[in-house]
């Protein structure tokens, strides 16, 4: 919705400029106005104040004058209407990426952060991850760049034999009333990657529940699963870093508890030690 205000705000104030200057260049040969007389002149006839000090003298020149006043008053208004659209839907969009990201954040304390957990004991490659992704107080914006670009470059691999996946299945299925409020919710649904990542968590869960025995599984259907369970971790693994760089930047009482809480980090602790 920001992104069509600005589109239609950068059409007005172009067809604002183009009656301004014709207006002003008009008013200059027709009614042999001074420059700065002639774009006053154009500007409070667009306007619509019209002082009455300045007015057309000739029958061309109030033809010129009609002009601006059918298209140039539009389009001012146009240009008002526009930019108080941008500034409320602005002010409308801070608030549902607030009210996002308090769903996201209930998301990770009840859910999120146990499943990246589980999914690292999966990962075969989960200690370059803790090194990556070990945060500390000192992180700037080009810390979370690098991290993201690292995350990128990591071959993401998951090898089911590495844990118990039934332990997962089961933790899936005591989450499952959270996980389907969270799709329910309206809010979620404003917000694609998370709505993906729910989704793809919601898959995992009734892909392992239709396994009649997960301990017995063939070749091919083992590595079907690793490939769900490769599409959740991925797409958790983002959206965990974008809401901790999020809580870094606005809220850092949070951003304290995340960071003890990390599930990159096996020597992860809610309680404050001293340095």
């Amino acid at each position: 919705m920001i992104e069509k205000n600005k589109i239609r705000l950068r059409i007005y104030l172009t067809a604002l400029a183009v009656m301004l200057l014709v207006g002003t260049i008009g008013f200059m040969f027709i009614e042999n106005m001074s420059l700065t007389d002639a774009i006053y002149f154009s500007i409070v006839t667009m306007a619509t104040v019209g002082y009455g000090d300045i007015h057309p003298q000739t029958g061309l020149g109030k033809i010129l004058t009609l002009f601006i006043i059918i298209g140039g008053v539009g389009t001012f208004l146009g240009v008002m209407a526009s930019i108080t659209d941008l500034f409320v839907n602005r002010r409308e969009e801070s608030l549902r990426q607030q009210k996002l990201d308090m769903v996201t954040g209930l998301f990770f304390s009840e859910m999120g952060n146990e499943l990246l957990k589980r999914f690292t004991q999966l990962d075969p490659g989960s200690k370059n991850l803790h090194r990556v992704l070990k945060l500390s107080e000192e992180w700037k914006d080009k810390d979370f760049d690098k991290a993201y670009t690292a995350l990128r470059q990591h071959r993401l691999v998951i090898d089911s034999r590495h844990a118990d996946i039934l332990t997962l299945l089961e933790y899936l299925q005591n989450r499952a009333d959270l996980l389907l409020r969270l799709i329910e919710n309206p809010i979620i649904q404003e917000h694609e990657n998370f709505s993906e990542l729910l989704r793809a968590v919601f898959h995992l869960r009734d892909e392992l529940l239709n396994r009649s025995d997960l301990f017995i599984l063939t070749d091919s259907d083992r590595k079907h699963l690793e490939g769900d369970i490769a599409r959740a971790y991925n797409l958790l693994i983002y959206e965990w870093l974008r809401y901790i760089h999020y809580l870094k930047k606005n809220y850092g009482y949070l951003f304290s508890l995340a960071m003890r809480l990390n599930p990159f980090d096996p020597e992860a602790d809610a309680v404050v030690k001293n340095s």
